[in-house]
This record gives C-alpha cells, sequence and structure tokens, in this order.
C-alpha cells in the first residue's frame, strides 16, 4: 500500500482507531482481578487463622477433657480396687458367718432333742399351772378374802382349758364354772376404802376434845353507852367482874364422865386399839367382830368425848357407816375343782392322735 495514495490513508486511520480504545478498560480490569485476588486471599488469611484458633482450642479442651477422663478411669480404678478389697471381706465375713450358722443350727438341734427327752408335756405343764393358780386362789380366799383375786385365778385356769379343747376335761370346767358363779355373788366388800377409813379415824383420836372439857358458850356482855359519867361506868364494870366470879350452868345432857389426865391417855390408846381390831375383823372378814369393835369405839366416843363437836360428830357418823357394811358370811369352798385339776393330772390326758403335735420352742 502506498502511503502517499489518499485512498489508502483512510483505511490505516480507522485501522488504529479501535486499538487505541480499549486499552483503558483492560487496565481497570486487571486492578479489579487484582484487588479481588487481594481481598480473597486476605479472606483467606482470616478463615485459616480463625480455622487455626479453633483448632488450638478445640486440641485444648480435648486434651483438658482427656486429662480428666484418665483422672476419672484412675479414680475408678482405685475404687474398684477397694470395692474388691471390701467384696473379699464380706465374702470371708459371709462365709464365717454361714460356719457359725451351721454351729448354731446343729447346737438348737441337740437342744431340742435334749428338750423333747427331759422336758414334760404341754399337757402335764398346763395342769401343773392350773393347779397353782387354783391354790393361789385358795390362799387368797382364805388369808385375805381377796375374791376378784381369786375370780381372776379360776378365769385364767379356765381359758387355760378351753385352749387346750378336750372332751375329757368337761366335769373340771363344769367345776370351775359353778365356782365362779359362786364367786360372783359374794356381796362386795371395799376392803381398802373400809381399811383407810379407819386409819383416818385411829389419826384423828389424838385431836378428838374430851366431853369433861365442854363448856357452854359465855354470853358476851352488852356494851355501855358511850355517854354514861365516869362512876357510873365503874360500878357497872364492878358489878360484872363479881358476877364472873360465879357461873351457873343449865345443861339438857348427862353429867360428862369425869376422866383424870394420867387416863386420858389410856382412854385414847384403848379406842386406838379397837379400831386395830376392827381393821383385824375386817382383813379376816368377821363380821361380828367387827361390827362388835366398831359400836364399842362409837360408844366411847359418844360417852367421853365431845358430841356437840363436828370432828366427833363425823367419827360417829363413820363407824355407823362401815358397822353397816354388809359382808359374807363364809367363803365359796374351791376345794373340789382344786382336787379334780389334781386327779386330771395325775391321769394325764394324752394329746388325741389326730392333733398335731405341739411346736417346740426355739432357741435364741
Amino acid at each position: 500500500m502506498n502511503p502517499a495514495d489518499p485512498d489508502s490513508s483512510i483505511p490505516l486511520a480507522s485501522a488504529s482507531e479501535p486499538h487505541s480504545a480499549p486499552r483503558p478498560a483492560a487496565a481497570a480490569s486487571r486492578w479489579l482481578v487484582a484487588a479481588i485476588a487481594v481481598v480473597l486471599a486476605a479472606a483467606g488469611l482470616l478463615g485459616w487463622l480463625d480455622a487455626r484458633r479453633d483448632a488450638n482450642a478445640l486440641r485444648t479442651d480435648l486434651a483438658q477433657r482427656l486429662a480428666s477422663t484418665d483422672a476419672a478411669l484412675a479414680l475408678a480404678k482405685s475404687r474398684e480396687a477397694d470395692l474388691s478389697n471390701d467384696l473379699r471381706d464380706a465374702q470371708a465375713k459371709l462365709t464365717l458367718l454361714e460356719t457359725r450358722v451351721g454351729e448354731s443350727q446343729s447346737q438348737q438341734a441337740a437342744l431340742e432333742t435334749l428338750y423333747r427327752d427331759l422336758a414334760p408335756s404341754r399337757d402335764e405343764l398346763a395342769f401343773t399351772e392350773i393347779e397353782q393358780v387354783l391354790v393361789l386362789a385358795t390362799q387368797q380366799l382364805a388369808l385375805a378374802g381377796n375374791v376378784q383375786a381369786a375370780l381372776a385365778a379360776l378365769q385364767l385356769a379356765d381359758a387355760k382349758l378351753a385352749r387346750m379343747d378336750r372332751a375329757q376335761l368337761g366335769p373340771l370346767r363344769r367345776s370351775l364354772a359353778r365356782d365362779m358363779d359362786e364367786l360372783k355373788a359374794v356381796p362386795y366388800v371395799d376392803v381398802a376404802g373400809i381399811s383407810a377409813k379407819l386409819e383416818q379415824a385411829i389419826s384423828a383420836i389424838d385431836v378428838l376434845p374430851l366431853a369433861k372439857d365442854q363448856r357452854l358458850q359465855a354470853t358476851t356482855p352488852a356494851l355501855p353507852p358511850a355517854n354514861d359519867p365516869p362512876w357510873l361506868r365503874f360500878l357497872r364494870e364492878s358489878w360484872a367482874d363479881i358476877k364472873s366470879l360465879v357461873r351457873i350452868e343449865v345443861s339438857d345432857r348427862p353429867a360428862a364422865p369425869l376422866v383424870s389426865p394420867s387416863e386420858v391417855y389410856f382412854l385414847r390408846e384403848n379406842l386406838r386399839l379397837r379400831l386395830l381390831a376392827a381393821r383385824l375383823a375386817l382383813l379376816s372378814h368377821d363380821e361380828k367382830s367387827f361390827k362388835s369393835d366398831l359400836d364399842a369405839a362409837n360408844g366411847w366416843v359418844l360417852t367421853y368425848f365431845d358430841p356437840q363437836s363436828k370432828p366427833v360428830q363425823a367419827l360417829s357418823s363413820t363407824f355407823k357407816q362401815m358397822a353397816a357394811t354388809p359382808m359374807p358370811a363364809a367363803m365359796p369352798d374351791l376345794s373340789r375343782s382344786l382336787e379334780l385339776v389334781r386327779t386330771v393330772r395325775m391321769t394325764r390326758v394324752d394329746t388325741p392322735a389326730s392333733a398335731p403335735p405341739p411346736p417346740m420352742p426355739r432357741g435364741k
């Protein structure tokens, strides 16, 4: 192409224009790519640093957990060793205990065999207890007249016979029932209460006023008027003193017996002895002697002591009330039931074949 040719210069100029126009855009794109690369590199570096920090933290936490796990494992192994030692000790103790239990069982069996050979039968023991109970009831009736204790003893004996449940014991149970009915028919006597009243009466003897010391109540003179002259008041007081020298008492009661001071002591002691005798008669259920002693004591109290005194009146009323207490004439006789028990014990009623053998007592 010729540069001088005007036609050829036009295409050259037009050809150079497209090469010069895209140069700024290419530079900008290169800078943009570089910036993006730098940002990406920085982001990657930050992510790598963060991941490294997390990995280090995770590694540290894992190491701590592994250390605590190792410590717990060591502690568990130590406890397991201790438990193994305790288990061995427990097994040894259990073996020793089983050995002792075996020895105890063998000794118990030997004692049961010895008991069966030497001990009497249960029936014989029951009849022995019933006989002792009836003997005690008989003594209570004969010595102290204690009806309630005798009745309780008979009820206990009947309960023992009821638990034995033998047809051969029918007559004995009927005899006990008859004796219990007789004891229930005996009138109740409050021996303890009456004895306490007698004790109070004995304590009150020393303070009872005597009849010879009884005096009529002196009349209170009227007060003189306040406006009397002195000479009249003097005469009135002198006349009162003269009248007090002589005193006349009028009484509708018989004269009290005179008792010297030395006889007062014996009077009170004899009265005390009478009340003690009444208490002895009460304990022995001697109604005749009891009422006789109380009547005599009441007569002495009303004769030698002041009947107008309230303590004397109360004591006399107590004597009359106690003397009116009914007492049984005679106590029931329990000898028939006692003889039947002894007869049954001697015959030793055997245990029926259908009844199971009595259980042997276990050793402790």
